[in-house]
């Protein structure tokens, strides 16, 4: 039987030690080889780039385990090609741990998009939101038809995980994977906080055919 959980408003910090134990427990309880197997190394299949929302943990959403998926997060899921700290990880998931997968994963009600729609000042994430609000620009005519702000500002986010997939197929380390004969695949996807559902977005690359020809390399 898994642990009581507590409410968010009782957490503390030795509420979070004593949760680890507790989950310790269970873990060996119904796997008492889990830890030995889980210490000998990772080779999980999967890159997630995901949100830092709170309300958005890749393996429970995926109903996976501790070692199956790799993960990013940064607010609102950004994919841009002078973030070495993404890049580090895309480098080492993919010429280290040969992911099969990476998954660029947004949510509806992303507070970085949303912000990203608007013109109040926020602080320094205003800077970061600037890649945001250049996916806006890019696919400007779309948005202008939708009068909707709600849907406008799911559609926002759903572009905003297909422009950092396409962003991830057009960098020089998923390329030269693909040269080099390596199977991978990159998807892009919008997970609902009401529903619970991932929606795939139907955008998946698998080879350098999919790469626009103006960002090919090698």
């Amino acid at each position: 039987m898994c642990a009581k959980t507590i409410d968010t408003k009782d957490i503390t910090y030795e509420s979070l030690l004593q949760g680890n134990k507790d989950w310790v427990k269970d873990t060996i309880d119904s796997d008492p080889a889990f830890f030995d197997k889980l210490s000998e190394g990772q080779s999980p299949p999967v890159l997630w780039i995901g949100c830092s929302d709170s309300r958005v943990p890749a393996n429970q959403i995926t109903n996976t385990r501790p070692g199956d998926i790799f993960v990013h997060r940064n607010i609102a899921n950004v994919v841009v090609h002078t973030d070495m700290n993404l890049l580090s990880v895309l480098d080492y998931s993919i010429n280290v741990l040969k992911v099969k997968h990476v998954i660029v994963c947004g949510h509806y009600g992303c507070g970085g998009v949303k912000a990203a729609l608007g013109n109040k000042q926020v602080g320094i994430i205003d800077n970061w939101l600037r890649n945001i609000r250049d996916v806006y620009r890019t696919h400007e005519r779309e948005m202008a038809t939708i009068k909707d702000p709600d849907q406008r500002f799911d559609r926002l986010v759903e572009l905003n995980a297909i422009e950092g997939a396409a962003n991830v197929t057009n960098t020089s380390i998923v390329q030269s994977a693909w040269a080099n004969g390596q199977e991978l695949a990159v998807h892009a996807w919008v997970y609902s906080l009401k529903t619970g559902i991932i929606k795939d977005l139907k955008v998946t690359c698998t080879c350098l055919d999919d790469v626009a020809p103006a960002f090919k390399v090698g």
